[in-house]
């Protein structure tokens, strides 16, 4: 049977509602695809789930060819293994927790890695029951700060999770493969643009670690690309560290009054102004060494601080930072802060005072001070003296100050080397719709999952870990496929294969839209019907490039003449066709 819009619980809207801020997002709202239900939260109407089906469908059958078998958990998990592995409190504010009324511990769950572990742990015990690999289709529950663009960035979300389990290193890699594979697959098969990205594993944990993103210029994650295939988000990005300059026979460094200088700005100018380069060229924001206090905020709720020294041509990008100092929460140092550390001399900290080795601060409690990649042995830098109002010149790495170790937090620019030597480096901005991961024996070691191996040895297994956002792929592809009219699905998501419009008064136009739409049907494609009465053939046009079903059968005028109008909303080509020659056509 058709779906027939004179019986079909929808709605369309002639306006942009005022709280959508992205085109397809939009656009869902407006064809009646899903509704607001709270912040983040969408209800989903019969359109809306007809495109999550058929995303669904195709993830089911790739992951049946990559071997994975389907499973299905509760949302609702125990807090008893989230704490065994520490994510109870490294998931911090983003955990929706809640009591039953016993007040055991429960929560919402944002990924489910803990019972799947448990869940192998139960049933299998040897080598022989290896490998493995499980998967769901699955509500995930993240407490968003901003939740944001509709479907993109919501606190309930559909995501395809699926965890594969060897007896070895070896086992894992070939479980991986065969994950990454599969995605290519559907993401292919599903018409969405992708480039597979190098990545931080993050909270997840593991050693390596995959993204797949959707290239769009309103994508959150940004990642680069090097013209030579290299490939990976901004988080996973490693500076290439410079060669070591010979110290020899550098100046001297000297302190130097600096009034009114607190910005890298006024530094350099005050620079150019005042202190000449010995080979007579200008100073700039790359001479400086830019030292920024973070504070970090621990999922305990401990707070500490770091130093980082970076170049001051160079801003801390708060992804990089947030990856190198996870699990804790980063952020800039406040006025508050800095009443509590009376050794650091706000807009003149450096990791010197008075010439001396400044470091290990104790005030109120140690302070590490980590340097950016690029200040390697010999360098010299402008840098502050710790000292009200004063600068020092030409104070030179690993002579006049070491630090404590690395932090590789400074933004990525366009035209930064690729650390795999393959070219430059250029930015562009993309929306994750996959990532898989090599999780190691992290959470079979905190869960204790352990097999027999074959000289009867136990062993602990290592496990994979691949996940696919089901509902924002909804919203990827309604991003990238529109015009100003409405929504245009790939043919393998559309709610229907063809849409039939009745597009007239007389009864012999409804009777021949019904009859086509049941031979169109009898093929084994489906179709929306547009058989409402007393509706203008305008605002069923208007619809129709709304809904946004590809190939669209108009039943007009040209019934007289025994024809139809044949429309590709994807190309706009509308043209007349002989009626009985219709299913062929399509």
């Amino acid at each position: 049977m058709p779906i027939r819009l004179s019986q079909l619980f929808v709605r369309t809207l002639r306006e942009d509602p005022s709280d959508a801020d992205v085109q397809g997002h939009r656009l869902l709202l407006r064809a009646g695809y899903i509704r607001r239900a709270a912040p983040g939260i969408y209800t989903w109407l019969p359109l809306g789930l007809l495109v999550k089906a058929k995303i669904e469908k195709i993830v089911r059958e790739e992951m049946a060819n990559a071997g994975s078998q389907e499973v299905f958990f509760p949302a609702l998990l125990p807090r008893e293994p989230f704490e065994t592995t520490g994510r109870w409190t490294e998931y911090g504010d983003n955990l929706f927790r809640l009591q039953d009324r016993k007040k055991a511990d429960y929560l919402l769950a944002p990924t489910h890695e803990e019972v799947f572990t448990l869940l192998v742990k139960d049933m299998y015990s040897s080598y022989k029951d290896l490998p493995l690999s499980l998967y769901q289709i699955q509500n995930k529950y993240r407490d968003e700060a901003r939740p944001r663009a509709g479907l993109l960035r919501g606190r309930e979300f559909v995501m395809k999770d699926a965890y594969s389990f060897d007896i070895n290193d070896e086992g894992l890699e070939v479980s991986y493969q065969a994950q990454r594979a599969a995605y290519e697959r559907i993401f292919t098969r599903l018409g969405v643009e992708y480039v597979i990205v190098k990545a931080d594993a993050g909270a997840m944990g593991g050693s390596k670690s995959e993204e797949f993103l959707s290239p769009s210029p309103i994508g959150e994650d940004t990642f680069v690309r090097s013209s030579g295939g290299y490939a990976a988000n901004v988080e996973a990005v490693a500076t290439v560290v410079p060669k070591e300059i010979a110290i020899g026979s550098q100046p001297a460094a000297v302190v130097h009054d600096s009034p009114n200088t607190p910005t890298i700005k006024t530094l350099v100018d005050l620079a150019n102004d005042k202190v000449k380069k010995s080979d007579g060229s200008s100073w700039s924001a790359a001479d400086t060494l830019k030292n920024v206090v973070l504070a970090l905020t621990s999922p305990e709720g401990k707070r500490s601080f770091v130093i980082v020294g970076i170049p001051g041509d160079r801003e801390v990008d708060e992804k990089r930072a947030q990856a190198a100092f996870s699990p804790s929460e980063v952020s800039q140092a406040t006025e508050e802060d800095f009443a509590k550390l009376p050794a650091l001399v706000k807009g003149y900290i450096g990791p010197t005072k008075d010439g001396k080795q400044f470091l290990g601060l104790k005030a109120p409690a140690a302070i590490k001070y980590l340097l950016d990649p690029r200040v390697v042995s010999g360098t010299s830098w402008i840098t502050g003296a710790n000292l009200d109002q004063k600068h020092v010149f030409h104070l030179v790495a690993g002579r006049d100050f070491t630090s404590d170790g690395i932090a590789d937090i400074a933004e990525v620019r366009a035209g930064d080397q690729a650390p795999d030597g393959s070219g430059d480096l250029e930015l562009a901005r993309g929306i994750e719709i996959g990532h898989v991961f090599q999780l190691g024996r992290k959470y079979a070691e905190a869960l204790d999952l352990k097999v027999l191996d074959e000289n009867g040895k136990l062993v602990t297994v290592t496990m994979g870990s691949y996940g696919i956002g089901v509902t924002r792929l909804v919203a990827v592809l309604a991003e990238a496929n529109n015009d100003d009219k409405g929504l245009i699905w790939p043919a393998s998501v559309a709610p229907a294969d063809v849409h039939v419009v009745a597009a007239g008064k007389d009864d012999a136009v409804f009777a021949a839209a019904e009859k086509l739409a049941s031979e169109i049907e009898a093929t084994g494609k489906t179709v929306l019907l547009d058989d409402r009465a007393k509706v203008s053939p305008g605002v069923k046009f208007s619809d129709a490039e709304l809904l946004g079903i590809p190939k669209v059968l108009i039943v007009g005028k040209g019934l007289e003449t025994g024809e139809v109008e044949l429309w590709n909303r994807r190309s706009g080509e509308r043209r007349s066709i002989k009626l009985e020659s219709a299913l062929s056509e399509i």
